[in-house]
């Protein structure tokens, strides 16, 4: 039965507890004690739980925690004003219900002692909230921690895959086929396309080493990719970008948007007979960065499930930990258009 109780709670009866035996000592030891001394702290102690939950409630719902350091320490502050005149209004109306009126209060008026009352619950909120919010702050700095190590454990788990994901074996030979016959009818294109497959072997076994990448190293690689695919499907593939210049220094998850265009190209434009586009989008919507990459075909998600469900959960699985949650993916059908659509959205990094 214990165990079900969380920590907040523990450290709710803890500290309550510790502040009505702390008041406890002093009036007994250094006064008379009025018997409705007793009824009164006991009250208040229960006032005092009820009025700091129903805080933490407020905290919680507006989301308080998750803003800006500037915005934290205003709203705690607001909240503790607020709430410290609510407990001194309900201590005072306590001791008004019990008729307990101590000796060294009855000079001043009912309001004058609603003010102590709220001075001296100021204090003892501002101590709750402090202790609320470092709790909290090193809560969410071990959580990221661990996000750290979770994610640095994926990538050595599950390295092999990744790399077995990023270099598609066919499209190796097919770059190499493609090169051979470029010997002879044009050598010059032969040794670009050659730097091209290098750059592309090397970002991708580079990939385990870092976290991100900027978007303009990762379009490099993607636009080396394509111009290997063109040798081999010419004029079946038409290649679209439309990128917000802004964005471009924004970090992205390393191969990521390669394993995606290499994706839409193997699942969508390969199986189309007179070919296909492959277009890529980044912009800033709604202080968020979004990248899509869009192309010809359609999916079916028993297909798609099986086929590429591996390259799905581990680039969710990479956003989640990178962002703790706060990017996502999404791959479907464009309605009404004979059209696959990958939907990438992340914070802003500044």
């Amino acid at each position: 039965m214990l165990k079900r109780i969380s920590i907040y709670w523990w450290c709710q009866i803890a500290g309550w507890t510790t502040f009505a035996a702390i008041n406890l000592f002093f009036a007994l030891t250094f006064g008379k004690v009025d018997p409705l001394y007793f009824p009164s702290l006991f009250l208040t102690t229960l006032s005092g739980i009820s009025i700091t939950h129903i805080m933490r409630w407020n905290i919680h719902r507006i989301n308080v925690l998750q803003k800006t350091l500037g915005k934290q320490i205003l709203y705690l502050s607001i909240f503790t004003i607020l709430f410290a005149i609510f407990l001194g209004l309900t201590s005072e109306t306590i001791d008004s219900f019990i008729q307990y009126h101590p000796e060294r209060l009855k000079k001043y008026t009912q309001i004058e002692r609603i003010f102590l009352s709220s001075f001296s619950s100021l204090w003892l909120l501002l101590v709750w909230n402090m202790f609320y919010y470092i709790y909290h702050f090193v809560e969410r700095n071990r959580r990221q921690q661990l996000d750290t190590l979770r994610l640095e454990a994926m990538v050595k788990s599950l390295e092999l895959k990744t790399i077995k994901a990023h270099i598609n074996p066919h499209f190796i030979f097919n770059s190499l086929n493609s090169i051979r016959a470029l010997v002879d009818e044009n050598p010059a294109r032969a040794r670009t396309a050659i730097t091209e497959l290098s750059n592309i072997l090397r970002s991708s076994m580079q990939t385990e080493k870092v976290e991100t990448v900027s978007l303009q190293q990762e379009l490099s690689i993607v636009k080396d990719y394509l111009a290997l695919e063109q040798i081999r499907f010419e004029d079946r593939l038409r290649i679209e970008f439309q990128i917000s210049e802004p964005t471009l220094s924004q970090p992205i998850p390393p191969m990521m948007l390669q394993t995606l265009v290499e994706n839409a190209i193997k699942h969508g434009v390969s199986k189309e007979i007179n070919g296909g586009f492959v277009r890529i989008k980044s912009s800033f919507v709604d202080n968020a960065h979004q990248v899509i990459v869009q192309n010809s075909g359609s999916i079916c998600d028993k297909v798609h499930q099986n086929e590429n469900g591996f390259g799905i959960k581990s680039t969710t699985d990479r956003l989640n930990l990178l962002y703790s949650g706060q990017a996502s993916f999404e791959i479907a059908n464009v309605p009404n258009e004979q059209v696959v659509q990958c939907t990438i959205i992340m914070p802003i990094q500044s």
